[in-house]
């Protein structure tokens, strides 16, 4: 979808809320709230949805539209029709875990198990579906029995595209097989898919590598991989005496621009919790791009620079490819 910009005027954020509420309370009424929820996994449904609301008819923010309208409008009818919807953009999208655990003790269900199944789904299509585009948007939608269904997005923005996930918990038997009911966009570059089923044999690999090598000597074989490889392929960069800034002209982030004691460190943070399946491993703090962010930044505000260079002189990390496969989307 086209990535665009703005903010949805009041009025038709009202709109969109009143009459969102009143559409999702006939469905559930006519036809039940997994209906709903069946209907909100469906890409093409959703979209559809979004235009009769009165949102853009294809624009990247329909699903913050109506993800917003829902929530405003069923969040007052959630004692009636048993429907709640949880997240949204951005913060909104991190205090998910903590509604869902305050809708699962408000209404009788294990709130805990479906604050991990949101940490799972935003981690499976941040860290195991690698695709160029980064989640910005969770929206968790559940009903009084604990079905759920999911809807998040996430950005390209040197595309200026979106591209948009659905979940459904009725007939998902894993996170990491073929989890999907629908990702919409267009198909387009090399993509690493870690919740293919065919990729099964790479993701016990992982764990194989994590449990017999551990992290000191992945971390080494992989130095001695940039060492003997990328390093060797490219003419050095002359350094100056004094500390001086030189950017490569290569815009990707390579494996020599990896900080080995970083890798180090979120190796050693999986080792510790000795995962023992690969969404316990997407579950390891430390695993997916946001936290690098985190300390990337607390770098930036808090490295002196004096006693050691700071960490905002090399790219914060990258995934390391060891024994995965890749797929085209």
């Amino acid at each position: 979808m086209p990535l665009h910009g703005g903010q949805v005027p009041r009025w038709l954020a009202d709109r969109m809320t009143r009459l969102g509420a009143v559409i999702s309370e006939a469905i559930i009424h006519s036809y039940g709230r997994d209906e709903l929820l069946r209907r909100l996994a469906n890409p093409f449904w959703f979209q559809s949805f979004g235009a009769v609301m009165g949102m853009d008819w294809h624009s990247s923010g329909i699903t913050t539209s109506v993800i917003g309208a829902l929530k405003r409008g069923l969040t007052p009818l959630g004692k009636e029709l048993g429907v709640h919807v949880c997240g949204g953009r951005g913060k909104h999208s991190r205090q998910t875990p903590q509604e869902l655990v305050c809708i699962g003790d408000r209404v009788g269900i294990d709130g805990t198990a479906l604050a991990q199944a949101s940490r799972l789904v935003a981690k499976v299509d941040s860290a195991a579906v690698q695709d160029g585009f980064d989640l910005y948007l969770h929206g968790f939608i559940v009903t009084d029995d604990g079905k759920w269904a999911v809807v998040q997005q996430g950005m390209n923005g040197g595309r200026k595209q979106a591209r948009r996930y659905h979940w459904l918990s009725e007939g998902l038997t894993s996170f990491v097989d073929d989890p999907h009911v629908a990702i919409e966009g267009r198909g387009q570059g090399e993509i690493i898919n870690l919740a293919d089923r065919s990729a099964e044999g790479s993701r016990q690999a992982q764990l194989d590598l994590l449990s017999t090598l551990g992290p000191d000597k992945i971390t080494r074989e992989f130095s001695a991989l940039v060492r003997h490889g990328e390093e060797d392929a490219r003419p050095p960069i002359a350094q100056p005496l004094l500390p001086h800034l030189i950017m490569p002209s290569h815009h990707e982030v390579r494996s020599s621009d990896v900080i080995a004691r970083r890798l180090h460190g979120n190796l050693a943070a999986a080792a510790d919790r000795g995962p023992k399946d690969f969404p316990d491993l997407l579950l390891t703090p430390g695993v997916g791009a946001r936290r690098q962010a985190r300390r990337l930044a607390w770098s930036a505000v808090y490295s002196t620079g004096r006693t050691r260079q700071p960490s905002f002189q090399a790219s914060p990390s990258v995934s390391i490819r060891i024994g995965q496969r890749h797929f085209r989307s």
